[in-house]
């Protein structure tokens, strides 16, 4: 009998850049993690995804872990030659991504730099109208992380799907039943916005869940405020930050989400360097435990008889 709880995964990103991208599945898949998000940055440097994918699946072999996502992160609405490499990647992740086993392909959705928001919403449609159709016909679904990459609504350079205002412009301009968001709390927290009721009024355009956190500090912003020296927010590892993951899960799971939560490592201000990994285990054993635990394998490995049994473990 299947596990249940595992309908939302706790996995985590791999970087797909350096080319090694199965080497550290292998090396990293008997830590625990049931799902990964290989993933590219502006470039896939010209390699053969389809092979790429083989040799990802051959490094899971026979453990119970997916790859439900591929990351594409770059600007592919500018026209600079890194600009066209990404949409390029964009145009590569869709057309592979069933060679991963992946349904989904996540970034950003690209700026025209240095413009207001609303005035990269004609190059917007003209993008990604044409690669959600292209996803569409190999059932595939697209999703925007919700990061600002240090932008706002009056001037940015990567990504336009940080806010939830701009999210209504964005669906008006597109709306395909494939494009949707990859959402997280931590980037709508650094904004101070609460994340939680974006779950209930959004659920059904959220495809894909990274798994980062922030703290806020109160204290800070009570003395100094938001555009003082002293940093009012830091992003963290999972189990570590201010949201509570049994809500988040909660509400997600109401909603009827199913897919994978991969933690989004290397921001924790603590958990890093040579911690990076500590850090990013201690956020898989929380976001487990607050998902429900495994309590079928519990059981099994207990002789507890029938696991169907014993659902009120949970």
């Amino acid at each position: 009998m299947s596990n249940p709880a595992k309908s939302i995964r706790i996995g985590t990103m791999i970087s797909g850049n350096k080319g090694d991208a199965a080497a550290r599945i292998r090396e990293i898949a008997g830590l625990g993690f049931e799902s990964f998000e290989p993933f590219f940055w502006q470039t896939t440097q010209g390699q053969n995804l389809a092979e790429l994918g083989k040799r990802c699946l051959d490094a899971i072999g026979d453990r119970d872990i997916t790859i439900s996502t591929l990351g594409m992160f770059g600007n592919p609405l500018e026209e600079s030659d890194i600009d066209l490499e990404t949409l390029e990647g964009w145009k590569q992740c869709i057309d592979n991504a069933h060679h991963f086993g992946a349904t989904c392909v996540a970034g950003f959705t690209g700026r025209l730099r240095g413009k207001t928001l609303t005035d990269s919403l004609p190059r917007y449609r003209q993008i990604w109208s044409e690669l959600a159709k292209r996803a569409a016909d190999k059932g595939i679904r697209i999703a925007f992380e919700n990061c600002a990459m240090d932008g706002n609504w009056q001037s940015g350079d990567w990504n336009i799907a940080h806010n939830p205002d701009a999210w209504e412009l964005m669906f008006n301009e597109t709306p395909d039943d494939n494009i949707g968001l990859e959402w997280e709390p931590c980037h709508q927290m650094v904004y101070l916005i609460d994340p939680l009721p974006q779950i209930r009024k959004w659920a059904q355009k959220i495809f894909h869940v990274h798994g980062k956190d922030a703290t806020i500090r109160w204290d800070v912003i009570r003395e100094h405020g938001i555009f003082g020296k002293e940093p009012f927010v830091f992003m963290r590892t999972p189990g570590f930050g201010d949201s509570n993951w049994t809500n988040i899960i909660s509400e997600l799971r109401l909603a009827g989400y199913s897919g994978a939560i991969d933690i989004e490592g290397w921001h924790d201000p603590v958990y890093r360097d040579a911690l990076e990994m500590t850090g990013q285990v201690h956020a898989l054993n929380y976001l487990k435990q607050a998902r429900g635990g495994d309590f079928i394998d519990e059981a099994a490995a207990y002789g507890g008889g029938d696991p169907s049994l014993n659902q009120t473990a949970a």
